[in-house]
């Protein structure tokens, strides 16, 4: 299993009906099988996440976080890991909203 513990992630990409960016930063703790994370940066103000991640190093997520404009947003959200060969992790994202018009998208996060 992946340790997530202590590491850190930027977005590299993300499509356009997501709120997160590149200045968008998720600090990751992980206790076991459960990781949390709050982020924050650029569109959101602030956001957390809760997942479990199974033996591969893939996490099932659920999230919520206030954006720029003052509105909550909640989503679901599965991140397939990549170990580079940098040893850094890159996180493969499909997500939904479970919020506003309930669309979904892809994204990847990289370690920083």
């Amino acid at each position: 299993m992946i340790d997530y513990n202590n590491r850190s992630f930027s977005t590299i990409s993300n499509t356009d009906n997501g709120e997160t960016s590149s200045e968008t930063i998720f600090h990751y703790v992980q206790s076991g099988k459960i990781i949390t994370a709050a982020y924050s940066g650029g569109k959101i103000k602030l956001g957390h996440l809760i997942g479990v991640v199974n033996e591969d190093g893939v996490i099932d997520i659920r999230y919520h976080q206030v954006n720029e404009e003052g509105k909550l947003m909640t989503g679901i959200c599965r991140s397939v890991p990549e170990v580079l060969k940098n040893n850094k992790i890159r996180l493969h994202e499909t997500w939904q909203w479970t919020s506003g018009d309930h669309s979904n998208g892809k994204s990847i996060i990289e370690e920083i």
